[in-house]
């Protein structure tokens, strides 16, 4: 636990560094994840106490999705009541990055926690419009009752 404290601090310090760095005023968004309906942006904005300090203001916007389903590949489950949000999850960058070191280019990982938990698929509260959804649905044909799979989300189950 304390562990996952402290990488959350870490990976907040590297975005505040990236968005002082950049001197930005505008909004940077730092993570939006549309299969969990949330997005994290930040921005430097003077300092109310002292106007010759500047501060970096976050905001994490989270859509509930109130229709959700517990499976989201079952239609006939149960309505979702529960959310749960991880902010080092959202924010976690897993692809590959080059970087110079000693005039050396290597291969890095924006975040150390990407190996762990690699077997749980992730959490979606809505569709993902790029995703194949799929179930199992009963048919009846010439009084037979079959199940066959069937498309939930058909236009990305099927290419051009």
């Amino acid at each position: 636990m304390k562990t996952t404290h402290l990488l959350l601090w870490g990976v907040l310090a590297i975005f505040v560094k990236a968005v002082l760095v950049t001197g930005n005023k505008e909004k940077t968004i730092l993570a939006d994840n549309k299969c969990m309906c949330a997005r994290v942006t930040s921005r430097i904005i003077p300092s109310s106490e002292d106007p010759n300090e500047d501060i970096v203001e976050r905001n994490i916007r989270i859509v509930v999705p109130l229709n959700s389903r517990e499976n989201i590949s079952d239609p006939t489950s149960p309505v979702r009541t529960k959310f749960v949000y991880h902010l080092s999850d959202l924010c976690k960058k897993c692809d590959p990055v080059e970087v110079e070191l000693d005039n050396q280019v290597v291969t890095a990982s924006q975040s150390t926690i990407c190996n762990e938990d690699s077997a749980v698929p992730e959490t979606c509260y809505m569709y993902d419009r790029n995703k194949c959804y799929v179930n199992m649905v009963p048919l009846m044909y010439r009084g037979e009752t079959k199940m066959v799979t069937s498309a939930l989300t058909p236009d990305s189950c099927y290419s051009d």
